[in-house]
């Protein structure tokens, strides 16, 4: 990520420069750092273990619950189930998309949903006895709804659980108004959709049928007509992004009504997936997160572990949403 008043990353070359998206990631893949780069120490973890770790992974697995902590490699897997959180996947394991930074595998036509899958989710966690669950999913397009009514009924259930507090994760529904109105009855305490990249970047990095307006609709349809719910993105940093162009997308996501916001560093899963740019140090991370805080997002978990699902943020609206007098408000549409 080139801070102000340095040019973009010479993969990328000039930001005035007129280019194509394949020339683009010819580029990223030609001049990234190899996947064999040794990593920073910041970006060092534990390795996983404890006795609630074992507790949440045995669980998880005795339902045969999918969770982005496994299918997606997080290096937080240990932080989250040693603190008894976990971010369960719906839909299955098998993803529609083909997004160049992410590991879920992904097939044109996955598994049909499995019905009893919302009824399976709030026993486990009724099992664990979390007072917050987040929740998210592959992409499913190959659904007339994307999977909406799914997730509504997923939502209704664990929302039956006294005290639990309940984040989503959703797709974009490629951008059906309907099908965010079906999540939105349903009353989660946060809306989240990420934005992942900047809008330069955004053709490269994600697949297709994904947009960087498309997301930025989605998260403002929620807020305006279901105000109560508490709206959540997240960036992802070391791509070959310009420092201005990450601020200009935090400006994008404070216009279109989203409070939280995430960044993190950019991890190569594979050497399929694009490569990483440079890696960016805790103290910029740190910088980006005073910017956020200036613009108005009512909190920034901003660092190179920190992922959409991070346990900070977590923590943050746990309280947050705890002092709210009442649930939220959730208008019939």
């Amino acid at each position: 990520m080139s801070p102000p008043g340095r040019s973009s990353l010479p993969i990328l070359g000039s930001k005035q420069a007129s280019t194509s998206p394949r020339e683009i990631a010819e580029a990223m893949r030609a001049e990234g750092l190899p996947i064999q780069a040794q990593k920073p120490r910041w970006l060092k973890v534990p390795v996983p273990g404890g006795e609630r770790y074992q507790k949440v992974k045995a669980t998880l697995a005795g339902l045969k619950l999918h969770t982005v902590c496994a299918e997606a490699h997080c290096p937080n897997v240990g932080e989250c189930w040693g603190g008894g959180t976990a971010t369960v996947m719906l839909m299955g394991d098998t993803c529609t998309r083909g997004c160049r930074f992410c590991q879920v595998k992904t097939a044109a036509t996955p598994p049909p949903l499995d019905p009893d899958e919302p009824r399976h989710l709030a026993e486990a966690i009724a099992e664990l006895g979390l007072d917050y669950i987040v929740v998210t999913s592959v992409d499913r397009d190959d659904l007339p709804d994307g999977g909406a009514a799914h997730f509504a009924e997923a939502i209704r259930r664990l929302k039956a659980i006294p005290g639990l507090l309940v984040e989503v994760l959703t797709p974009d529904f490629q951008g059906d108004e309907e099908a965010v109105r079906v999540v939105g009855r349903a009353a989660p305490d946060v809306f989240a959709n990420n934005i992942e990249t900047v809008r330069r970047l955004t053709p490269v990095v994600r697949d297709g049928k994904a947009g960087y307006q498309q997301t930025l609709d989605v998260l403002a349809r929620m807020k305006a007509e279901f105000p109560g719910v508490v709206t959540k993105s997240s960036i992802m940093v070391g791509l070959g992004e310009g420092e201005d162009e990450v601020v200009e997308t935090m400006r994008d996501l404070r216009a279109h009504g989203v409070e939280i916001l995430t960044l993190g560093q950019y991890l190569r899963p594979s050497a399929w997936h694009l490569p990483v740019a440079e890696f960016v140090t805790p103290e910029r991370f740190e910088a980006l997160r005073q910017q956020g805080l200036a613009l108005g997002f009512r909190y920034v978990a901003s660092g190179p572990l920190v992922r959409s699902s991070y346990r900070a943020a977590e923590l943050f609206l746990r309280g947050e949403l705890a002092a709210r007098p009442g649930p939220a408000s959730v208008e019939a549409r």
